[in-house]
């Protein structure tokens, strides 16, 4: 079940990602394996930089009432962008909104999915 869990956790991660690039300008993959590997690459990137950025910007956060969180998922979005070939990130400007949309679409499917099952 734990497995079962983790692929579909993973496979509503890269469809979010391909939805958010069909969306956001200057935010595209080559293919749906470019996404599925992104969305493996940025599970670690948020696993293990994300904690460390979060707390050395932890005062930020809690001045602007967390809306700094979404500076910190674009740079996540950014560095998995530099890591990943045949996944493009145009800026940070498209990784900020990108971080908006992927927020709101990963939240919607994760749901979706969820209540599916």
């Amino acid at each position: 079940m734990l497995i079962v869990n983790f692929l579909l956790t993973w496979l509503v991660a890269a469809v979010s990602l391909l939805l958010t690039a069909y969306i956001v300008p200057g935010f595209t993959f080559d293919s749906f394996g470019t996404a599925a590997m992104a969305a493996l690459i940025l599970g670690f990137v948020n696993a293990f930089v994300r904690p460390v950025l979060f707390i050395l910007t932890f005062t930020l956060t809690i001045v602007t009432l967390g809306l700094f969180l979404f500076v910190v998922n674009a740079l996540m979005l950014w560095l998995v962008g530099f890591l990943v070939p045949g996944f493009i990130v145009a800026g940070f400007l498209p990784a900020l909104l990108a971080s908006v949309v992927l927020t709101l679409v990963s939240t919607l499917l994760s749901l979706f999915v969820r209540n599916a099952i």
